[in-house]
């Protein structure tokens, strides 16, 4: 049954639009998970993540996230593809529970405390326990595809499925990520799922960044490391 479910699911995905389907284990994240999202989130044994790719014509544009066009243009997209992946997660969803088992549906972008800055679920999380690529130095999801040029949601379930073993970071000696960032909010240390995101990634530094922005030009998004890493360049010459 898992194995056909699990065919059936990503064949599913696949034809509403994603470019990344991959399954999880959940079982080392139950703590993590819990602290940020809430006890009840331990009765979800597996999730799937599911990840649809930017387009390079507009990532490429971001060193001139200055100019209005192209980060409206970004907005755009991101807004688009946030929403694809979001009806691609209640579609599964409804299939899943319509099969009888649990399903909840976790946003591709949703902040639930701003103090924190956090979801109720890290979809990057998901991704990377389902081994479809390894938390960067950016505290992206960088897969060996597309790089971080993806977004993602997240379907918790305790459906069979066929689950994926984590990715092994490649990040190696390479901070391009790290260097590019106009506030320096990355330190360049390799993930460690034991460390606090702290050791990894001031995210107030990239929210305040992200506000003088938005007074500034009105709009948020910068994504200058989202364009800079190699894997997702390398994407393109691969055509």
């Amino acid at each position: 049954m898992s194995s056909s479910f699990h065919k059936e699911l990503e064949l599913m995905a696949r034809n509403l639009g994603a470019d990344l389907f991959g399954a999880a284990d959940l079982s080392r994240a139950h703590d993590f998970m819990c602290n940020q999202g809430g006890e009840y989130l331990r009765k979800f044994p597996r999730a799937i993540s599911i990840g649809i790719r930017l387009m390079d014509a507009v990532v490429d544009e971001l060193p001139r996230h200055e100019e209005k066009p192209v980060i409206f243009a970004y907005r755009a997209l991101y807004n688009s593809v946030n929403s694809r992946l979001d009806h691609i997660g209640l579609m599964l969803s409804r299939r899943i529970q319509r099969e009888g088992y649990m399903a909840y549906p976790i946003p591709a972008s949703l902040v639930i405390d701003y103090d924190k800055l956090i979801g109720t679920v890290s979809n990057k999380l998901a991704a990377s326990l389902a081994g479809l690529g390894w938390i960067g130095k950016s505290c992206l999801l960088v897969t060996p595809e597309f790089g971080p040029r993806a977004r993602y949601a997240t379907v918790l379930t305790d459906a069979p499925l066929d689950v994926g073993a984590p990715m092994a970071v490649r990040c190696g000696s390479c901070r391009e990520c790290v260097d590019i960032c106009p506030v320096k909010a990355f330190t360049g240390a390799t993930f460690n799922p034991n460390e606090p995101r702290e050791v990894r990634f001031n995210a107030h530094a990239c929210n305040n960044y992200m506000k003088d922005r938005e007074r500034r030009i009105g709009e948020q998004l910068c994504g200058l490391c989202v364009y800079v890493c190699p894997y997702g360049r390398k994407s393109k010459m691969k055509k």
